[in-house]
């Protein structure tokens, strides 16, 4: 398939399907700039597709729906997050404030962390926050898991893996 072929599909299913899109993801988050976006991230994700699965996609509604829900979750994550901070933020004196830049760097930092965090296996995900966050011992992580001391280590080193992976992937 030519790059114009794949234009066309995507161009006929943003035509037919697009205003439908942005109506169902509104009854989902109530804001029509919200949804707007959301479509549009749809959409985008859509052009990432092979031309040839979208030329045999039966159902091209709940291809959109399938990576609407994904983008809203997503969506509602990020908004969680910014809560979240923004409360933190208002709990320091005005002098300590950071700078819009600053929070906004910090706020898109904390969105990636949650991803990168996400994506990483229950028990890993544990291993590393509790070493790190509550500065226990992996012997400590070991029997909260109720695994051996080694698994623990092996639960830490996968996870601390895992993220150097995904920072330098990123950079």
């Amino acid at each position: 398939m030519s790059i114009s072929s794949s234009d066309s599909v995507v161009t006929g299913l943003y035509r037919e399907h697009h205003a439908w899109l942005v109506h169902w993801l509104l009854r989902r988050v109530r804001n029509t700039a919200d949804a707007a976006d959301l479509a549009q991230d749809t959409f985008l994700r859509v052009l990432g597709r092979q031309t040839d699965d979208l030329m045999l996609l039966r159902e091209p509604r709940a291809m959109l729906t399938t990576i609407g829900k994904g983008l809203i979750i997503d969506h509602w994550r990020r908004q969680d997050i910014e809560r979240a901070y923004l409360e933190t933020l208002s709990a320091l004196p005005p002098v300590h404030a950071p700078s819009p830049e600053a929070r906004q760097i910090a706020l898109e930092t904390l969105i990636r962390l949650d991803a990168l965090l996400e994506d990483l296996k229950p028990a890993w995900r544990s291993a590393l926050l509790w070493t790190r966050l509550e500065g226990i011992t992996v012997a400590e992580v070991a029997a909260r898991l109720n695994v051996s001391v080694a698994t623990a280590e092996r639960y830490l080193a996968k996870a601390l893996r895992r993220c150097y992976e995904q920072v330098y992937a990123a950079a």
